[in-house]
C-alpha cells in the first residue's frame, strides 16, 4: 500500500474520531496507535517480500537446498489480520463511545475515558 494512501486513511479514521468526539479517548488513542504500527510492519515486510521473493532456500549439511515460504508472508498474512481486527476495534471505539456523547446525562468515567 502506497504511503500516501495510509496517510489518507489514517487521517479519515482520525476525521471519523472527532466528528464523533473520542478523538481524545484513551482507548481510541491507544488503539489508533498500534494500528499505526501494524501499518509500518506491513510497508517492511513488504519491503523484504518484494526484495526476497516468496521463496527463500536453505542450504543443509551436503549443500543440498530446500525451497522455503518465505517467513516474511506468513508473518505479514497474522498482521495483516491483526491490523484488520485493530481497525474494526477502533470503528466500535468511534461508535460506541460516540453515542454516548450524546446522551443528555453524562457518565463521570466516560468523561475520564474521552480526555474531557
Amino acid at each position: 500500500m502506497a504511503r500516501k494512501q495510509i496517510k489518507m486513511q489514517a487521517s479519515e479514521i482520525i476525521r471519523l474520531a472527532e466528528d464523533s468526539g473520542v478523538q481524545n479517548n484513551y482507548f481510541f488513542v491507544t488503539t489508533f496507535e498500534r494500528y499505526q504500527v501494524q501499518l509500518n510492519i506491513l510497508d517492511e515486510l513488504t519491503k523484504v517480500i518484494e526484495e526476497d521473493g516468496m521463496l527463500v532456500s536453505k542450504e543443509y549439511v551436503k549443500g543440498r537446498k530446500n525451497l522455503y515460504a518465505n517467513p516474511a508472508v506468513a508473518e505479514f498474512n497474522k498482521t495483516t489480520d491483526s491490523a484488520n481486527k485493530t481497525v474494526s476495534t477502533l470503528m466500535k471505539i468511534i461508535k460506541t463511545f460516540g453515542e454516548d456523547s450524546s446522551k443528555e446525562e453524562r457518565d463521570p468515567l466516560l468523561e475520564v475515558i474521552n480526555g474531557e
